[in-house]
């Protein structure tokens, strides 16, 4: 049997490393599609995946909305950055939440409108599942993992996806432990008394090492562009295992740097300092890209910050959320700069999501190409808690059922619309949607190919 014939979508190096099990997926490559680069070799289509990408205290009133409707929109202050994807990007604006004489709860009401179609009672409510679960029922069941979640501050309790009240998809908040749970095939209950995987010995080691023999003998069979696409996918997961090497290590003596006193505050497990929230999404966003590539999920959940915003600066006990409500506006800026610069940094995280998602080819286009991706926030104006214009954004063309680049403005309709939009281009047996007011059986028609 050739080696070709032996390479398939599921196909997984294995091999042991100090007693541990590991596993490395490989990406699509040009012997498993068809001659045209537009779908498996079997005819089946390239797979679509989905995911969210949420952040705490939304967008500056004024400085994100584009005024443009439709195609070829101009790109406000705020999401400038995002420049580079702008035929790829559609920016939603002026859908709201609708709670139907609740109370608005703060940092929640938003969020869980958009993800559940229903405006919660208390912030101890989800009146029903986020749809994302839907969605993982539907086209990730055939995966290893259902879906992902991920949390860039290292908080698990900072996930909004959930089957009910009780039952929430925690978020991995460590890279390390993102890693490992990606490398280690017999991987199951991180707190099983028989997890044994240790991301030090396995980065340092570098899990390709394990797996070298086979790697070759697949590598000997490959055409020449296959070959090259391994030995870039390779080269990536080695500059992340580098990459997280790095959190192991001492640091180097610094003859000017004196130990501070200790400060008022505690610190936690988790980290809400905006340099390492940064650098750990960083991590986590080549990883995950890696993750969809070698399709051991095709759902996945990503929070760059908590609902309330918990970012800082190093040294700084004042919070992202803080400034929104305390900081003054400058009067000749328009908007508050402290608070801002945390707007900006969030644009930043979301701009690497997207480029580490881009960064992938896969068949005619790219990983972003065959993504449905949903970025929003639970507020809009942080200062006032604001449920009016919710920013929203979906990258990708998920494989071509949806369009792209084009600024939607949504008159006051629900943010319903948007998530009944995005079930139904993912193939959702799904009419309507929401409840109450937000109840919709009206999709973005603008957007469905």
């Amino acid at each position: 049997m050739s080696n070709i014939a032996r390479i398939n979508r599921r196909t997984i190096l294995r091999g042991m490393m100090g007693g541990t099990a590991v596993g490395v997926g490989i990406p699509l490559l040009d012997c498993m599609l068809n001659t045209n680069g537009t779908a498996l070799a079997s005819g089946a289509p390239l797979p679509v995946r989905f995911g969210t990408w949420f952040w705490g205290c939304g967008l500056n009133p004024g400085r994100w909305i584009p005024e443009k409707a439709g195609a070829g929109y101009d790109m406000p202050a705020e999401i400038k950055v995002l420049a580079p994807f702008r035929d790829r990007l559609s920016v939603f604006s002026g859908f709201k939440a609708m709670v139907d004489g609740k109370p608005a709860v703060v940092h929640y009401t938003g969020s869980m409108s958009i993800l559940t179609g229903t405006a919660p009672k208390d912030m101890q409510s989800v009146e029903a599942p986020t749809f994302d679960t839907f969605v993982a029922d539907a086209i990730g069941s055939a995966t290893r993992f259902r879906s992902l979640e991920l949390a860039a501050t290292g908080n698990p309790r900072d996930s909004n996806s959930r089957r009910s009240s009780s039952v929430i998809n925690p978020a991995e908040g460590s890279p390390l432990g993102f890693y490992t749970r990606l490398f280690g095939p017999d991987f199951k209950d991180p707190n099983a008394a028989d997890f044994t995987p240790d991301p030090a010995v396995m980065v340092r080691q570098s899990v390709l090492s394990a797996v070298t023999d086979q790697r070759q003998d697949i590598l000997a069979g490959l055409g020449a562009t296959d070959k090259v696409r391994m030995d870039q996918y390779f080269t990536s997961v080695r500059q992340l295992e580098q990459q997280l090497a790095l959190q192991l290590q001492k640091p180097a003596p610094l003859e000017a740097c004196t130990k501070p006193g200790e400060p008022s505050w505690k610190e936690t497990k988790e980290n809400t300092q905006i340099d390492i929230v940064t650098a750990n999404h960083k991590l986590m966003a080549g990883l995950m890209a890696q993750a969809l590539a070698c399709d051991q999920t095709r759902v996945f959940n990503v929070a760059f910050s908590d609902a309330t915003s918990s970012l800082r600066k190093a040294g700084s006990t004042v919070t992202h959320h803080q400034l929104t409500h305390e900081e003054p506006i400058d009067e000749k800026l328009g908007y508050q700069p402290e608070a801002t610069f945390f707007v900006d940094q969030i644009m930043e995280g979301f701009l690497t999501m997207l480029t580490a998602l881009d960064s992938v080819k896969e068949g005619d286009g790219t990983l972003l190409d065959h993504t449905l991706l949903l970025a929003h926030s639970e507020c809009s104006y942080a200062k006032v808690h604001s449920l009016e214009t919710l920013p929203m954004f979906i990258a990708g063309r998920a494989g071509g059922r949806i369009k792209s680049g084009l600024h939607i403005a949504g008159n006051g309709d629900s943010v319903t619309r948007i998530g009944l939009t995005v079930q139904q281009a993912l193939g959702l047996p799904i009419n309507k949607w929401g409840t109450g007011s937000m109840e919709t059986s009206k999709t973005v028609g603008e957007i469905m190919a």
